[in-house]
């Protein structure tokens, strides 16, 4: 586990983005916590349509009774999903214990209906929050307008979030100021702080794959030069941008009470580009505080091969700026391709949790 230690030393968390049944039953999810340091799963529905259809008979008997109770498929698919999230909260609940809070968390996804929906989220948070019932859950909200109001209310009311589907730089910073907004309802309201987590789950390979499309046509040795560039580039600016937040005199007041910081989480880290190596997203992009979350064979890579320097970040950022700049000048303005993505990450998102009830159905 050279690599994975590695990352451990560097401040860096491994979080499993992957879930099933089959995983839970056969132990393969506590092998991982043991042999390759996984410290978090983080889930979504097309995991969870893709568990039910590689391996149907690890939901029958669950299915069968919910059919026969007359359970819609909406319904069913909640109880599923939230019975593997309940489970796997269970497994690594001794992480969260031993890392004091900081990891050993499961995230579980409110469903698309309420992504542009303030109070269709914040109930969906409460629902799912009750439902599974257990101190080591994240509820995953996706960054839309109203999925940032959705972040500040329910931080106030004590929820621990996952903010998901982020890209941009200026989104991501409405996310850092809910977050602290919230946490300062809730310290007015006589919460603690301590006990309240969130992760900004902020998007890297899809931003490679948006960006070099673009640069592609355009040719030339200039757009040639910039293509795998812009997902590195933007997520360490994004961790620039986490730093910042840390010096600011409101956030240094919840501090002093307590308050944890909204740590930054890497997703969408799978290489896509196969002329790329195949750990990039993890070796580029190496601070402390940061979580990584990994497919399954993203992580057996890492553990494979992976090559990890203490920080491949913070000594990068006017690059990374410069990057950036590059790109605008060569007609690629990246604000204009993260809004894209957000939006096809939302269609999505909505297609998967279409599949989802679709296996449920059978």
């Amino acid at each position: 586990m050279t690599a994975i230690s590695d990352l451990r030393d560097a401040g860096v968390s491994i979080w499993l983005d992957d879930l099933s049944r089959t995983d839970i039953l056969s132990g393969r999810l506590a092998e991982l916590i043991a042999e390759r340091g996984v410290t978090g799963i983080t889930t979504n529905p097309t995991i969870f349509a893709t568990a039910v259809e590689k391996d149907p008979a690890a939901y029958t008997a669950q299915l069968d009774g919910l059919r026969r109770a007359g359970s819609d498929p909406r319904d069913a698919a909640l109880e599923i999903v939230t019975a593997d999230v309940r489970a796997a909260c269970d497994i690594l609940l001794p992480v969260h214990e031993r890392s004091g809070g900081a990891d050993g968390f499961v995230s579980i996804e409110v469903t698309p209906e309420a992504a542009h929906d303030t109070a269709a989220t914040l109930a969906e948070v409460r629902k799912l929050r009750a439902l599974v019932d257990r101190p080591n859950l994240f509820v995953k909200i996706p960054s839309t307008d109203a999925g940032v109001r959705a972040l500040e209310d329910a931080t106030a009311e004590g929820a621990s979030i996952n903010m998901t589907l982020l890209f941009g730089l200026d989104r991501y910073r409405q996310v850092r100021e809910a977050y602290r907004t919230g946490l300062a309802r809730a310290v007015e309201a006589g919460i603690d702080p301590r006990g309240i987590r969130s992760v900004a789950s902020f998007f890297v390979s899809r931003v490679d794959v948006a960006v070099d499309r673009r640069l592609d046509p355009i040719g030339g040795p200039a757009a040639a030069g910039l293509r795998g560039l812009a997902a590195v580039a933007n997520a360490r600016l994004a961790y620039a941008a986490y730093e910042e937040a840390l010096v600011l005199p409101g956030w240094q007041a919840l501090a002093a009470r307590g308050a944890h910081p909204q740590r930054p989480l890497w997703a969408s880290t799978g290489v896509k580009d196969p002329a790329m190596r195949d750990t990039r997203y993890i070796e580029d992009l190496v601070a402390p505080e940061v979580v990584d979350t990994v497919p399954s064979a993203t992580l057996e890579a890492l553990h494979d091969h992976g090559r990890i320097r203490p920080d491949t970040i913070r000594g990068s950022y006017a690059e990374s700026r410069a990057t950036l700049d590059e790109l605008a000048r060569v007609g690629v303005p990246l604000d204009e391709v993260t809004a894209e993505l957000e939006r096809a990450g939302i269609g999505a998102f909505g297609e998967s949790w279409g599949r989802l009830l679709a296996a449920v159905q059978g």
